[in-house]
């Protein structure tokens, strides 16, 4: 009796752990690609100018991503449609070929970002950019056209598993722990114009347009059921948290270096670099490594969350199980814009630093209302029925976009001053 209740119970397990597997994915994925070349240049600012002041911000902004990114799987899973479906559906096809025409604008010159990461990855292992970016863009699209859903989900997060290379670099650049601890905890407000724009790019390269769309319309694709929620949610955490803990690693490992040198740095390529006299090699390869695999994962999530949005708007639908024939639109959206993107990366003397700026405004731009507009759907009890959100949970949602705006606005006047 015994043996049958033990294995009984063992049975459970198992099959708690198979379900949390399965739903599991959507959050991870969104998460984890916010840590893209942007992401991680921006993080490697904030370590090498600010030290460890500013780590509370990546608390902050964890927890916002949490609260937005389940959200968002929860519209997804309630309404069975993707972000710019729902604008259509609730303010109309003006206003849904708005959004649509932002995002397109915005993720192709995202994606842009990350081709740009990958080239620079590689180039500090000597390999031109003329080579790794048309190989990897050749790649991205033809294994995202020929595999299934599930395929191509599993090799993602996979790549995901590149990101431990920032756990490692920080840990040879023999951080201060102790004041890092401090720095994730104790709020320290910005007093000067560059602390003001770093802090404002964390909330922003965290909590992106691209990503909220991307992880709603994936939970839709996915066809996650109001049962799979809770694990769900569970997921959304693991990657949100994640997300948080390699961006403190990166601040980490250039606090720990290249603040206390005093050495100034534009772009993640240029942390890689830097690393290397201070930290030795291995940090310096490790966090160039780290450069490339955040790059091909966001490069290959960005046309998928651009290939959705177009989709939703136009009324088609669209899914990682289609082929290339029956969802002519959808690969056909993802691989314009991979194309494209690789082809402006690759353009001779062409500066990206414009496009980097416009894409920053965009996304700014879409955010405030979008965030709005979840935050309305979401307390819909029509829309939503029993998945609507509770007034407290719309009262914390409404402390975020407060936040946020203060944000924008901040960047608004530091624009024009």
């Amino acid at each position: 009796m015994t043996d049958v209740g033990v294995t009984g119970s063992e049975n459970g397990r198992r099959a708690r752990v198979l379900a949390v597997l399965a739903v599991f994915g959507p959050g991870l994925l969104a998460g984890l690609s916010d840590d893209d070349p942007a992401g991680i240049t921006t993080y490697s600012v904030l370590g090498a100018e600010h030290g460890y002041r500013l780590l509370w911000v990546l608390t902050a902004s964890t927890v916002a991503l949490i609260m937005f990114h389940q959200l968002a799987a929860r519209m997804g899973v309630a309404t069975g449609q993707g972000l710019v479906g729902l604008v259509r559906q609730r303010s109309g096809v003006r206003r849904a070929a708005l959004v649509t025409g932002l995002l397109l604008v915005a993720n192709i010159g995202t994606t842009c970002a990350e081709y740009a990461g990958i080239a620079a990855g590689f180039e500090l292992f000597g390999v031109s950019r003329y080579v790794s970016v048309p190989l990897a863009a050749v790649t991205v699209a033809a294994f995202v056209m020929r595999a299934n859903f599930h395929r191509v989900e599993h090799v993602l997060m996979a790549v995901s598993a590149v990101f431990l290379t920032y756990i490692a670099s920080a840990v040879l650049a023999h951080p201060d722990w102790s004041a890092a601890a401090a720095g994730l905890v104790v709020p320290r407000l910005p007093t000067t114009r560059d602390a003001v724009l770093i802090a404002t790019a964390t909330v922003g390269t965290t909590l992106a347009p691209w990503g909220l769309s991307f992880i709603q319309s994936y939970a839709v694709d996915k066809r996650l059921t109001p049962r799979d929620l809770r694990y769900e949610n569970l997921d959304v955490i693991v990657g949100s948290v994640l997300t948080g803990v390699i961006g403190f690693f990166v601040v980490v490992a250039c606090a720990a270096t290249l603040h206390r040198t005093g050495t100034p740095i534009d772009e993640a390529a240029d942390a890689a670099r830097a690393l290397e006299p201070v930290a030795g090699s291995m940090a310096s390869t490790l966090f160039a490594v780290g450069l490339i695999g955040c790059a091909l994962l966001a490069a290959a999530i960005l046309p998928l969350s651009t290939a959705y949005s177009v989709c939703e708007f136009v009324g088609t639908e669209a899914a990682l199980d289609d082929d290339v024939r029956q969802a002519p639109l959808f690969y056909g959206s993802m691989g314009a814009v991979v194309a494209i993107s690789a082809v402006i990366v690759l353009l001779p003397g062409i500066s990206l630093i414009p496009v980097m700026v416009l894409t920053q405004v965009l996304n700014a731009v879409l955010l405030l209302p979008l965030l709005v507009f979840m935050v309305s759907a979401g307390r819909d009890v029509d829309l939503m029925g029993d998945l609507a959100t509770g007034r407290r949970s719309a009262i914390a949602q409404g402390a975020v976009i407060a936040v946020v705006t203060v944000c924008v606005g901040a960047l608004g006047v530091l624009a024009v001053t």
